[in-house]
């Protein structure tokens, strides 16, 4: 018998739970959301590469602070920096990070 609100629950396979570790990382990756300075660094860096004392003044923030959070957030693999010189140029680690944060404001604004 069919779950009258689900009507094809029960033809659809149990989903594959994914290996232990994998999950503790993700779990860490979700940590890395967390904070509000991280979020608002991924967005400082959503439309286009920029320096430590940018991303600072556009968010309102020390570039001690910033610099100790894109740390933070590199060892996560949520952004990747270039040299330009003596300055390092952050930007998004990929279109995966984009899109995290795009699905995330989307949820929340519904």
């Amino acid at each position: 018998m069919q779950n009258q609100d689900h009507p094809q629950a029960e033809a659809a396979e149990e989903p594959c739970m994914p290996d232990e570790e994998l999950l503790y990382d993700l779990a860490d990756l979700f940590k890395t959301f967390s904070d509000t300075t991280r979020i608002k660094i991924l967005y400082a860096l959503f439309d286009m590469p920029r320096s430590v004392g940018d991303i600072a003044e556009t968010i309102g923030a020390t570039q001690s602070a910033v610099s100790h959070q894109l740390r933070i957030l590199k060892q996560a693999r949520l952004v990747r920096f270039d040299r330009d010189g003596r300055s390092l140029i952050y930007s998004l680690a990929d279109d995966h990070v984009h899109t995290m944060l795009a699905q995330g404001m989307s949820h929340i604004c519904e």
